[in-house]
Parts: structure tokens; C-alpha cells; sequence
């Protein structure tokens, strides 16, 4: 998917987001053990958000740089003390500044992902990482379906406009290939993903840009039908809802072009 899309950019509520969906952040964790950060490395991750994993890697000695599109985001992770900035993926510009690239939940959102793929290839120094997981092939497809059904059977609501970018492994491996990366694993793993608070708050933080047509109470009634639409299936008997996530985790590096001695003997 090198082209971009046509839709809005998603709107955040920052604060309802870090209250609402922060485990978000807690299901990165182990992506973070992936990265491996080592003291002195300078990591920048990509879509920071509130700054919570930045934190954490930070935590470990490295220093860590952010980014993210979404000012209120980084306002929050500015108040942690963290070093954010504002700036979409594509937009990133740096050359061979970074020992290592990380990004959690944010790829899926990307317009132009052959952009920002190309923009992290730049910023690596020879030879640094970029380990991240973000929505893979099948990702919340219960949901998806579900709102694709109820803006057909309103056609008032106009057409329905998916903003998500779920590759399967080998589309996303070829992305990261034409970037300059050499792939060294990328993967689906099914991650049937509890909503602590809820199918109403997951649309209603998530479908900004889907519903962004839609007046308060048509938008409301939306949510609500969409909801109904999935109790049968993501509800559990004891009320609870399990998202349907599948979650693409990777690891590329950037070619270290660096002759060898032995190549410049």
C-alpha cells in the first residue's frame, strides 16, 4: 500500500485515550523485549502517543526521541518529561541518526506507508533496527464488517471510508524491502484483545474519521448499532467484550554499507 489515502487523519481525545484504551501501551511491552534497548543507543519511536513506552525504554539507559501526529498526544508525553515532537510518519526527516526504530499500534494508521518506511530507512545509521507491531491481515475484521454493513444499510451516512492499512506479512515485507530494509521476520499473531472499557468506548475513541460526516446523535445511534451488530460475536456471556485483533510484529534492519578491512585491502 504505497499510496496514500483520501481520508481525514484520525482526531485523538488524548487524555480520554491514555484513560480508556491504555492497554494499548501494556500490549507493547513485549515488543519492547524485542527491541532490546541497550544503554546509549538512541532509539526514536515512531507514533509515540502519551510516551508511555517511551518511558519504558528510556528506563533502560537509551535515549529516546518521539514522534507522533497528534499534538495532543504529545502534550502528554511532553508533561512526562519526555523528548516529543510533532510529526506524521511520512513527514520524518533525518539521515543516519538513529541507532534503532520502534513503533507500537501506529502503522495501520499511516497514509503513505511507503513514505514513512522510506523516511525511517534514512534516519537509521547502517546496520540499526526497527522492531515494531502494529495491525496485521484480519485485524478487528468482526468490526470492521460490522460498520460496513451499517453504512450500507444507511446510505444517508455516504460511503464508507476504511482508514486502516492491515498487510499481510509478505505485503508488508515487500513495503520494508522497497524502503531499503532487509527483512529479518515479520508475523501474524491472533490476539483476542479484552476491552476494559467496552465496544462504545473502542468506536467512539477509534472511528473519528470514519463517523467525522456524521452530526452527535447520528453518530451516537451508529455506535450503538454497530454495537448490537457484534454482541453475537465479541460478547461474552459474563458482558464482556474481546475485540478480534491480529497484530503484525516485525524486525528489519538497515543495510550496514560500511566496507569491510578485508574488502579494502
Amino acid at each position: 500500500m504505497s499510496e496514500g489515502k483520501s481520508q481525514a487523519r484520525q482526531a485523538w481525545d488524548a487524555e480520554r485515550y491514555e484513560r480508556d484504551i491504555g492497554y494499548v501501551s501494556k500490549h507493547g511491552m513485549p515488543v519492547v523485549e524485542l527491541l532490546a534497548p541497550a544503554a546509549g543507543e538512541h532509539i526514536l519511536d515512531i507514533g509515540c502517543g502519551d510516551g508511555t513506552l517511551m518511558q519504558v525504554i528510556t528506563e533502560t539507559g537509551a535515549t529516546v526521541a518521539g514522534i507522533d501526529a497528534d499534538p495532543s498526544m504529545i502534550g502528554l508525553a511532553r508533561d512526562k518529561g519526555l523528548d516529543a515532537e510533532v510529526c506524521a510518519a511520512e513527514d520524518l526527516d533525518a539521515e543516519n541518526r538513529f541507532d534503532a526504530l520502534f513503533s507500537n499500534a501506529t502503522l495501520h494508521w499511516v497514509g503513505n506507508i511507503g513514505q514513512a518506511l522510506a523516511a525511517g530507512c534514512r534516519a537509521l545509521k547502517p546496520g540499526g533496527r526497527f522492531v515494531g507491531e502494529f495491525g496485521g491481515k484480519g485485524n478487528v475484521n468482526a468490526i470492521v464488517q460490522a460498520m460496513e454493513a451499517e453504512f450500507a444499510a444507511h446510505p444517508e451516512y455516504g460511503e464508507f471510508v476504511n482508514p486502516w492499512y492491515y498487510p499481510s506479512p509478505e505485503d508488508f515485507s515487500a513495503e520494508l524491502a522497497r524502503a531499503g530494509f532487509e527483512v529479518v521476520s515479520a508475523e501474524l499473531i491472533p490476539r483476542p484483545t479484552l476491552l476494559t472499557t467496552g465496544i462504545e468506548a473502542w468506536l467512539d475513541v477509534f472511528t473519528a474519521s470514519i463517523t467525522q460526516a456524521l452530526d452527535a446523535d447520528t453518530r451516537k445511534r451508529f455506535i450503538l448499532a454497530v454495537r448490537d451488530r457484534l454482541a453475537g460475536e465479541l460478547q461474552g456471556e459474563d458482558g464482556a467484550w474481546t475485540a478480534d485483533y491480529v497484530r503484525l510484529r516485525f524486525v528489519a534492519v538497515k543495510p550496514d554499507t560500511t566496507p569491510s578491512t578485508r574488502a579494502r585491502e
